[in-house]
């Protein structure tokens, strides 16, 4: 976006404010859906994780991704950055102790251009395993 007077921004600007754009979005529609928000854009020594919620005794790690569509989306998690949300899950649940007793679930959420939101519960178990 170019605002006169302005210099146009950098992809990687771009593709920054997009994805924080979708991630406030995803934020708005997981409160609708009865998630309670902790955390977003948390870092860990591990690495970052997007958001971190929990709804009833369960404590879920959600990466989100704004794509074209559901497959660019799914693509674009590698099995390096599926072992890098594990790490930082965990890294992050060994300084909160109080959701010890919590199970554990990672998801993904895909934002595309029209704002349609896909929601894959359990995408991958703790061993980094597609479900």
């Amino acid at each position: 976006m170019k605002v006169k007077g302005q210099k146009p921004l950098s992809t990687k600007r771009q593709a920054e404010r997009k994805g924080r754009w979708s991630e406030n979005l995803v934020i708005m529609w997981l409160r609708l859906k009865g998630y309670h928000i902790l955390e977003k854009r948390t870092k860990t020594p591990k690495g970052e994780i997007d958001i971190i919620a929990k709804r009833f005794k369960s404590l879920i790690f959600i990466e989100v991704k704004a794509r074209k569509n559901i497959e660019t989306g799914l693509f674009s998690i590698t099995p390096r950055q599926v072992k890098r949300i594990i790490s930082a899950a965990n890294y992050w649940r060994s300084v909160e102790h109080k959701y010890n007793d919590f199970t554990c679930r990672f998801d993904i959420v895909i934002v595309n251009p029209y704002l349609s939101i896909t929601h894959i519960k359990n995408a991958f178990d703790e061993a980094g395993n597609s479900r």
